[in-house]
């Protein structure tokens, strides 16, 4: 063999090698960008969830259709929240109850199951739903609702390492998609409602073995390598007594990576228990009460664990505005690197990339009143009158004042996420105008009990909608537009360059938006209320959008009012796709 037919084979055999590696770390990295495929939760790692595909646009986006439906099928329905992966003409789909498949993304015909055995006792807080998976080399991760991580064979759904990420019996579980940066699997915990303690980990993708992990809660003592490596925060700096040790701050959305400042984004939940009195620690607001670092977001160093930044959005938080909600990097129109967040309080804030300093907040929902605004710091300007008192002693029942508090305790904008457009430069927010009575009642901790300490029932504050997806300018928190929506909206948004918003409705209808109008230019009715994410991509020269159909998540179970407003909704389990022939993406 000549040495030119000898560097031809060496050649191909080095790409066959290539071929056969799987997904890598450049692949995610470049994930928005490579149209083929869908690769991460977010349509990228900064979860802008745009896509750059404009061959479905404002004027043939009337001819879209369906491809293919795939049934979850069996009575293990409920919410399905998930988004869909694609990679090498598989599509892989998570599902209620820890549930995942492989299916041919041509066909929608099943190529394997996988269904966790899971324990009696599970304590899921809001549905037994799953929002997604990972996929790295040859591997496919998601979590489990007795917070386990499993990893499976991308190819035969076949096991390859199940690790504990924490006791299910205290309370515990996991339902976010997880997240890969540089081969490691980074979780986060479910669980604020249980007394839990909130917590970042890091796994080598191939093992599973523990690399890292951060505890969210100031006292607790983070690891790395498998020794103690530095305590979160100072201990009882911001928490009363031993309050610290059950305090809540579940890390239950998972994260994000800003690869242009190397840094994991979490956010943190619930301080617990929700009665704020309980965890007092001062009178100023000096920041001895604030309860680090529950209801706030974290910059964390991906290769230690450490915390490079935090910024709390609601310090002694009292009506269980979670600061889980997603961070989503950008570049603002002046060209400054800027982190966007719509958080469960109501506003919308704009940070620093570099630091996570404060450069913003906008009201996104309106009549908030557990606050008057944002100052100069990004702390709130409590409006005291509006947060619910302190239990009462010498009541029969014990219960404090009661308060109205908007919004609710499931957000002006919940776990649903939005996304954001680099064609408009507009961020596409799914929110809810509703709000509660809310009051508090004596607690103390148990151990895998409920740990809330409040009492609440949502109410809307409209008689003709709950639910608005607005278009939000971050430059100047303006929004340009608004869909009103009978039933609230708990599902993602997604943008693409073809100047299109699309998102699902609790009432079935997927719909497509003009980006810059808000009028609608399509739609079709799945048969069940959608709270599940799109997804778009590119497969023999056409455009392919796909969304889960379900009706459920935690409206239904802790809605008050408003799930009375939405129980004849019917629950479903099919995820839908469809596509834009080749001989009508150029018909108007």
């Amino acid at each position: 063999m000549n040495r030119f037919v000898l560097a031809a084979v060496v050649a191909i055999s080095c790409l066959g090698t290539a071929a056969t590696a799987g997904v890598t770390e450049q692949d995610l990295a470049n994930d928005q960008n490579s149209t083929g495929d869908v690769l991460t939760n977010g349509m990228g790692r900064h979860l802008q969830r745009y896509s750059p595909l404009d061959t479905l646009n404002k004027d043939n986006v009337k001819n879209l259709v369906p491809a293919w439906a795939f049934s979850l099928g069996g009575e293990k329905q409920r919410g399905q929240e998930s988004q869909p992966l694609v990679y090498d003409g598989v599509m892989y789909i998570t599902g209620s109850y820890s549930r995942m498949w492989a299916v041919d993304v041509k066909t929608g015909e099943e190529l394997w199951q996988y269904d966790a055995r899971l324990p009696e006792g599970i304590l899921p807080c809001c549905d037994v739903i799953n929002r997604g998976a990972a996929i790295y080399g040859d591997n496919v991760y998601f979590g489990t609702l007795d917070a386990r991580i499993v990893a499976l064979d991308r190819k035969t759904g076949k096991v390859k390492w199940n690790k504990k990420i924490a006791d299910y019996k205290e309370g515990y579980s996991y339902t976010a998609a997880p997240l890969i940066v540089n081969g490691l699997v980074i979780t986060g915990n479910s669980g604020g409602e249980f007394g839990i303690v909130g917590e970042v980990q890091a796994r080598d993708a191939e093992t599973g073995e523990l690399v890292w992990t951060r505890p969210t809660i100031e006292g607790h003592m983070g690891t790395l390598n498998g020794k103690e490596s530095t305590m979160t925060g100072t201990l009882n700096a911001s928490w009363p007594g031993d309050m610290w040790k059950t305090g809540g701050g579940a890390t239950w959305l998972g994260g994000s990576y800003d690869a242009d400042t190397d840094t994991l984004i979490f956010g943190a939940g619930n301080p617990a228990p929700w009665n704020s009195w309980l965890r007092n620690a001062g009178e100023k607001n000096d920041g001895t009460g604030d309860n680090l670092y529950a209801a706030s977001r974290l910059g964390i160093d991906p290769k230690t664990g450490e915390i490079k930044w935090h910024f709390q959005t609601t310090p002694r938080e009292g009506w269980d505005f979670d600061g889980v909600n997603e961070v989503i990097a950008f570049t603002d129109k002046d060209g400054n690197k800027r982190f966007a967040t719509a958080d469960r309080n109501g506003f919308f804030y704009i940070l620093n990339r570099d630091d996570g300093k404060f450069i913003a907040a906008y009201p996104f929902v309106k009549d908030i009143s557990w606050a008057k605004g944002i100052d100069e710091n990004g702390r709130p300007i409590y409006n005291e009158d509006n947060r619910p008192g302190a239990p009462n002693a010498s009541s029969d029942d014990g219960k404090g004042q009661q308060v109205f508090a908007v919004p609710s305790f499931l957000g002006g904008k919940n776990w649903m996420p939005m996304s954001y457009s680099q064609k408009t430069g507009l961020f596409y927010v799914p929110s809810n105008e509703w709000g509660m009575d809310i009051w508090n009642e004596p607690i103390s901790y148990k151990k895998g009990a409920a740990y809330l300490g409040a009492g609440f029932t949502i109410k809307p504050l409209f008689e003709d909608y709950i639910g608005s997806l607005k278009a939000m300018d971050p430059n100047t928190g303006e929004v340009k537009w608004e869909y009103k929506n009978d039933a609230p909206l708990w599902g993602g948004t997604m943008a693409t360059a073809g100047g299109l918003v699309f998102f699902g409705t609790p009432e079935g209808k997927f719909i497509a938006l003009d980006d810059e109008t808000g009028e609608e230019l399509w739609s079709f009715q799945t048969g069940s209320g959608i709270v599940g994410q799109p997804i778009t991509w590119e497969q023999d020269g056409e455009q392919y959008v796909t969304v889960m159909s379900g009706w459920g998540g935690a409206v239904p179970l802790w809605g008050g009012e408003v799930a009375k407003h939405v129980n004849y909704l019917n629950q479903g389990g099919m995820v839908w796709t469809f596509r834009l022939p080749k001989q009508l993406a150029s018909a108007n």
